[in-house]
């Protein structure tokens, strides 16, 4: 029980396996004597689902720790600027409903709470627009910043959209190459155990017996090790969030220089939502939705429709892709010598791009708290349990949120999603005290949120919430600081619509020229 944590295996690859492998690879040493021996097998048969086409910020610091410079991550993986989600048609279905969840934090975020200030005066300005400037960016279609500026630095707070099967070849390459890991394609046809019930090894179709210390699965919906192996349980959550079914395309530009969303739009539809996320050589689409409320042929025809609206008679002769999907996550994720990150740990659906972060916690977590031996591993897997299953249930809330608040009665799908027994109770306890106070930095108990107060501040008045103004009262001795913040950002907005690029020009730049290393 007592031996030392020296090999760690991974199974499975995709964008989930080769991300943990990275991080793991570059902070633990790998090609080094004295560090982990990282190995991730996978079958040459399986293909990975490769729909996680958006990230987080937190994925510019993930790429850098690996050693990975921006413009060959721009170059190889079709990737291009995310600065938030434009969220259409999720209110009352208008035509012109829409609003912003952007990358950047309200104008003095930690000084101040602007919410009563602007709440005067929302019914001139919506609540992006009044705090922050990334809104007005995205309208445009403008970059987060300039060539000139260094690799991962910014001027606006930015994330990434990529093509998720080339961003794992990509990552790969890097892992073999530069960082020391070693690369198996086999087949797994079974598992070996230890006495006290860990997996000892994994018996593969060509190199025999594969033993490690720590074993990682990342075979996707399969779960192969923690789900049939080990028989951990699936917790669903199809009560709270509808969505099992997607139809994704792949869309070409009309011509090589079109322009590229600089963030990622998500349409509402009768019975779900269309994500449309904007690359260098094409458009990633696909149709989320609720086969308990639409049928695919009904789901396609809207597809379809949405399609035809950029791109004409062409939408008709696309191929579509069926994903199914079962929203919910296992009940554990860490058990005995076994941890499952990406689709085996979980999925819910692709609303707020939480799959890939989700990766990038995991693999943080496993990094830094990897365990000496294997008495130390109990303590870290209670931790990494404890820490996930809180991350899911604020997650399942914050999705949530996005529907509970919809004026929509247009269907049973968003009269079903306002039903009181489909919300959780925690995010029922939240909207009620938000009547009252606007959500801010102590509603919630993690230093380390996966979303903080203010991306519930951009969802809940972006959806027309309304608090109650009682404490503004109170407000008078802050009145002079929210001006000059709301003033300030008006200046910003002012001064980068005027200085920044498109987000093709800058795409272009980066591609032929590279950016300057930090």
């Amino acid at each position: 029980m007592d031996k030392e944590i020296r090999k760690v295996v991974i199974v499975g690859g995709g964008s989930a396996g080769w991300l943990t492998c990275a991080v793991l690879a570059a902070e633990h040493c790998a090609n080094s004597e004295n560090g982990l021996q990282i190995t991730l097998i996978e079958s040459p048969d399986v293909k990975t689902i490769g729909v996680g086409e958006g990230t987080w910020p937190t994925m510019r610091g993930t790429l850098r720790k690996a050693g990975i410079r921006e413009t060959d991550f721009f170059r190889e993986c079709d990737a291009s600027f995310k600065q938030g989600a434009k969220f259409a048609q999720w209110v009352t279905g208008a035509k012109d409903d829409a609003y912003y969840h952007p990358l950047v934090l309200p104008q003095g975020y930690s000084d101040i709470n602007l919410v009563p200030f602007w709440t005067e005066h929302a019914d001139k300005v919506s609540f992006a627009d009044a705090v922050c400037f990334q809104s007005h960016l995205c309208e445009q279609g403008l970059a987060p910043k300039q060539n000139t500026t260094p690799e991962y630095a910014h001027v606006a707070n930015y994330a990434y959209h990529l093509d998720a099967g080339k961003f794992s070849t990509f990552l790969q390459k890097h892992c073999t190459e530069k960082l020391g890991a070693v690369h198996i394609l086999d087949h797994v046809e079974g598992v070996n155990s230890h006495d006290n019930g860990d997996i000892a090894s994994l018996q593969t179709r060509q190199h025999g017996a594969l033993q490690g210390d720590l074993f990682i699965d990342c075979t996707g919906f399969n779960a192969l090790l923690l789900g049939k192996h080990f028989g951990i349980p699936f917790k669903s959550c199809k009560e709270v969030l509808f969505n099992d079914t997607a139809l994704a395309v792949q869309v070409p530009y009309p011509d090589e220089q079109s322009a590229i969303a600089s963030h990622t739009i998500s349409t509402a539809q009768s019975a779900g939502w269309i994500w449309d996320i904007g690359l260098p050589t094409r458009r990633g689409v696909g149709h989320v939705y609720s086969s308990a409320h639409q049928s695919q042929d009904g789901a396609e025809q809207e597809l379809r429709n949405y399609l035809s609206a950029s791109i004409g008679k062409k939408a008709n002769d696309l191929t579509l892709r069926k994903i199914d999907i079962q929203p919910g996550h296992r009940e554990v994720f860490w058990h005995k010598n076994c941890v499952a990150v990406g689709l085996s740990a979980g999925f819910l659906e692709p609303l707020e791009a939480s799959a890939l972060v989700l990766v990038e916690l995991s693999a943080a977590m496993i990094s830094e708290q990897m365990p000496a031996t294997r008495t130390v591993m109990d303590i870290v897997a209670r931790r990494f349990n404890d820490k996930f299953r809180y991350r899911w249930d604020r997650i399942i809330d914050f999705l949530k949120l996005h529907y509970v608040l919809t004026k929509r009665t247009d269907s049973d799908y968003w009269l079903d999603n306002c039903r009181a027994e489909t919300i959780p109770q925690e995010l029922q306890s939240l909207l009620q005290l938000w009547r009252y106070q606007s959500p801010w930095h102590q509603d919630f108990t993690q230093i380390d949120e996966v979303f903080p107060s203010a991306s519930y501040q951009y969802v809940l008045y972006g959806m027309g919430f309304h608090t109650q103004p009682g404490a503004t009262q109170r407000r008078s001795a802050n009145e002079r600081l929210a001006q000059q913040h709301f003033a300030k950002n008006q200046e910003m907005t002012r001064k980068l619509l005027s200085g920044l690029p498109t987000n093709r020009e800058l795409i272009n730049k980066i591609i032929n020229y590279g950016l300057q290393t930090i």
